[in-house]
């Protein structure tokens, strides 16, 4: 079952092509290009680890604030989709904000 409507899964792509994105992957990366003023800027990297896997969201140093938000509500609830998204799939999933 997929969650944005593709099947891709998590493949590393062959020698000298790009590894493709996850299915949470790419609910990050689109969730944050709707936040910022430069999406062009948006970067996601995945990191599977054995029992988790990182996802690592870089954006424009200008849109840093849209992604965290005050006190860090956004980004808290970016987590909490991520999470509810994770378990469904069960997975385990963590988001790091890279500045």
């Amino acid at each position: 079952m997929s969650i944005m409507g593709n099947n891709t899964g998590n493949n590393p792509g062959e020698a000298g092509t790009p590894k493709q994105l996850s299915e949470l992957s790419k609910m990050i990366e689109y969730m944050a290009r709707m936040l910022v003023d430069v999406p062009d800027q948006v970067h996601v990297n995945e990191i599977a680890g054995e029992n988790t896997t990182v996802i690592e969201l870089k954006v424009a140093k200008e849109d840093l604030g849209k992604i965290i938000g005050k006190q860090g509500r956004t980004a808290r609830a970016v987590r909490t989709i991520l999470n509810g998204a994770s378990t469904k799939l069960r997975k385990r999933t963590v988001l790091e904000i890279v500045e």
